[in-house]
């Protein structure tokens, strides 16, 4: 029996690698695609490359012959932005982002890709009441252009579906984790200035590990039965006041913490709907583990 190929865009940036690392590890045969292919040892098996642009016109059903399974977590912005990620051409970031991946998304139903996980994001939800939890079945109202593009793509995603086609968005949160070979994690910065003694804004902000969204793409994509079209990805609150007491305690600096930020401000996202299927998140502990590991990277610097 042939294994199964997943071809996953964007499989290089920050997220992307999780994913690609779970499915390899599950034994799929993964086809990475996007503008650069990975660099040598970036990934802890072999991958096939495929050169990929967003714009609509390079979509075909030729992109994605022989493939089981499309990721789609491509996602063209200015660096480093995802919300004002358009920089001064707005227009140009909506054919990319939506008209691109909805070629996609049509290019890999031609071609007979059985199901389809579209990495959207938290910002479909906009701007809540404070303290408003969000599930997957409430009005999304996103006040950015990012988040309209990745609730535009969600809708088309859906609107495809059919007996041997089904599509999953998943709606993911803030992900943290080791970054790639060669890359920066993404509270580096963050860790540095408050071991050098700078004053550090207060901050709270729901998190997940990069590994737990990579898990809830190959859970969505192996399921018998087809899951349901949305799914929030989420799993901690995370203060920066905590996060940096945890450097603290690995280092034993002795730079003053922020103070706490406003908890029953933040709207986290309800992940029952995703936890029913199968799916346990590391919570605290994996948080704590992964800071360890960060921590003692500073000291060695």
């Amino acid at each position: 029996m042939s294994a199964t190929r997943s071809f996953v865009s964007g499989g290089t940036g920050y997220v992307g690698r999780f994913i690609v690392e779970q499915l390899l590890a599950a034994g799929h045969q993964v086809t990475v695609m996007g503008r650069h292919p990975p660099s040598k040892g970036f990934f802890s098996g072999p991958v096939s490359f495929l050169p990929l642009s967003l714009e609509p016109a390079g979509a075909s059903p030729e992109l994605f012959q022989g493939a089981d399974f499309f990721v789609h977590g491509a996602f063209d912005h200015l660096p480093g932005k995802y919300r004002g990620g358009e920089g001064t051409d707005p227009q140009a970031f909506r054919r990319r982002n939506l008209d691109g991946s909805i070629a996609l998304f049509q290019a890999a139903k031609a071609a007979g890709v059985r199901r389809v996980a579209f990495l959207s994001s938290r910002a479909v939800y906009g701007t809540q009441p404070a303290g408003i939890l969000l599930g997957e079945e409430d009005e999304a109202r996103p006040d950015t252009l990012y988040g309209q593009v990745k609730l535009e793509a969600e809708r088309a995603l859906a609107g495809l579906g059919a007996p041997s086609f089904h599509g999953v968005s998943l709606r993911i949160t803030g992900v943290y984790g080791p970054a790639g070979k060669g890359r920066r994690h993404k509270w580096a910065d963050l860790f540095e200035n408050y071991m050098a003694g700078q004053a550090i804004d207060s901050r709270i902000a729901t998190e997940v590990h990069g590994q737990d969204v990579g898990r809830a793409v190959r859970l969505v994509l192996e399921m018998r039965d087809p899951p349901p079209f949305v799914l929030n990805v989420s799993d901690i609150l995370v203060d920066r006041h905590d996060l940096l007491a945890m450097v603290q305690k690995e280092t034993g600096s002795v730079h003053p913490l922020p103070p706490r930020a406003d908890k029953q401000a933040v709207n986290a996202m309800r992940t029952e709907r995703l936890r029913s299927l199968g799916w346990q998140p590391g919570g605290l502990a994996r948080l704590e583990e992964t800071v360890a590991g960060f921590s003692a990277a500073l000291t060695r610097q």
